[in-house]
């Protein structure tokens, strides 16, 4: 695991975001690097995502860690930071009877209820969204897509348990890289609603 915000993989990512790798805990702070900063620092650990988090200037902090499973990424991100996976959430995209495509934000120890998904999304129906179609509208690659920075914005759903935490962990937009932050945080820069859609 390794923090990359900064130059010190851990001080200075606590110094500039109020986050600590690996164990979750959210302190507010006043100051927040720019976008340029960012850049300046480690210019290849730059999405999306990131942009948008900065942007907003949401505290949160990038951990990264070296990928080595195809497919099951959340479990293997949970074992890489050493946290519960209850705390670090997967980024799905579904698509309702009316061919709309929604974000559902889930704990990868558990898994989607699509009933839930459809009732909070007032759908009659939800399924999960074909792999191509989710990676050409969020502008990400499978097993690496992030809540934040998508290609084309869309109805964004978290799993309640989320708000139990002081911090959650979601995908950084490429695999290997997670995000830590507050849930209330990715509620209010996403407009996320807050509903039991995970099982």
């Amino acid at each position: 695991m390794q923090g990359v915000v900064g130059s010190s993989p851990i001080s200075s990512t606590e110094k500039s975001t109020g986050l600590r790798a690996g164990r979750l805990r959210f302190t507010p702070v006043t100051h927040l690097p720019s976008a340029m900063d960012l850049r300046n620092w480690q210019t290849h650990q730059v999405t999306p995502a990131v942009d948008q988090l900065v942007a907003a200037q949401i505290p949160h902090e990038i951990v990264t860690y070296e990928q080595r499973a195809e497919g099951g990424y959340g479990l293997e991100a949970a074992t890489a930071l050493g946290i519960d996976p209850e705390q670090v959430f997967k980024t799905l995209v579904a698509e309702t009877n009316n061919g709309e495509l929604v974000v559902a934000i889930v704990p990868v120890s558990g898994h989607l209820d699509l009933k839930g998904l459809a009732k909070a999304a007032g759908a009659k129906k939800v399924a999960m969204a074909d792999v191509a179609k989710a990676e050409r509208s969020s502008g990400y690659v499978a097993g690496g897509i992030s809540p934040f920075g998508h290609r084309k914005p869309l109805r964004t759903f978290l799993d309640e348990t989320a708000l139990v935490f002081d911090a959650i962990s979601v995908s950084g937009g490429r695999r290997g890289m997670e995000i830590t932050l507050a849930p209330q945080a990715l509620v209010e820069v996403l407009h996320a609603t807050v509903a039991p859609i995970a099982s």
